[in-house]
């Protein structure tokens, strides 16, 4: 375990890759005696620090939510983050790729919350009925700490939240049977993936219901109007300064972002 002079240390690195636009050295190095509960804490003094300086925070984002990603990353669940309001973007926004180190792209759904839902035992039934809406997202992936990078430095690093887009249609969560809400990425005119809802955990409401049960354990829940970022069901696709980038999910609408 870290001291907690260390976690504030590695919360401080993180912060001035950020600032600086430059990774910063793999925490994991630094600290290797660093424990996820650590990695958790570093996040939570990250956010602490953003919100001092202005920042709201705007819900949260799930990560890991597949099978092969957890084995690549040597974990049996997902991981989590915040959502800041500084890195909300909308449908046709010009987006400065100078402002991330090496941007990516995944397809997501996002669940904006339309009450209070709180932990233990929340199960997918749950999560939605207190949905309000789901709308086409994506996530923008980024990482402030060199590679390879273990689990730890992901969790430390706000999950390797950078920012999301919204667009498409806005459903209500029982209008669709949205476990096969399907979507292609493009890049540049080329589809580079595809993918279906159904691949997170078997339906996009079960990460969330992990997340607010994870909350619960350290006193926390999601709050009305928050957004929550599902997952993705495509793997990441690398983005540039020049890249105009489209997301077609078929009958709920498409987000299309250039990177400038």
């Amino acid at each position: 375990m870290m001291t907690e002079e260390e976690r504030r240390l590695g919360a401080e690195s993180i912060l001035k890759a950020e600032r600086e636009g430059k990774p910063v050295v793999q925490l994991s190095r630094t600290f290797p005696h660093m424990e996820i509960e650590d990695a958790y804490r570093v996040q939570d003094l990250w956010a602490q620090a953003r919100i001092a300086n202005g920042a709201r925070v705007a819900g949260h984002k799930i990560g890991l939510t597949s099978r092969a990603m957890q084995m690549a990353s040597k974990m049996t669940e997902p991981d989590y983050g915040r959502i800041l309001d500084d890195a909300l973007f909308n449908d046709g926004a010009q987006i400065p790729a100078a402002r991330f180190i090496k941007p990516r792209l995944e397809v997501e759904l996002a669940f904006v919350m339309g009450e209070d839902l709180e932990g233990p035992g929340v199960r997918i039934y749950d999560v939605m009925r207190a949905t309000e809406f789901v709308v086409p997202a994506l996530e923008i992936i980024d990482y402030r700490t060199e590679v390879p990078r273990a689990i730890v430095d992901t969790i430390a690093d706000n999950a390797a939240f950078a920012a999301i887009v919204v667009g498409g249609r806005v459903i209500r969560p029982m209008d669709i049977d949205i476990r096969w809400v399907g979507a292609t990425l493009s890049k540049n005119g080329i589809i580079e993936e595809s993918g279906v809802s159904a691949a997170i955990m078997g339906h996009p409401a079960a990460g969330i219901a992990w997340l607010v049960n994870k909350l619960s354990a350290v006193g926390a829940k999601l709050q009305k109007g928050q957004i929550v970022l599902a997952g993705s069901f495509t793997r990441p696709v690398d983005v540039a300064a020049g890249d105009v980038i489209t997301a077609d999910y078929g009958p709920v609408g498409a987000i299309s972002v250039s990177f400038t």
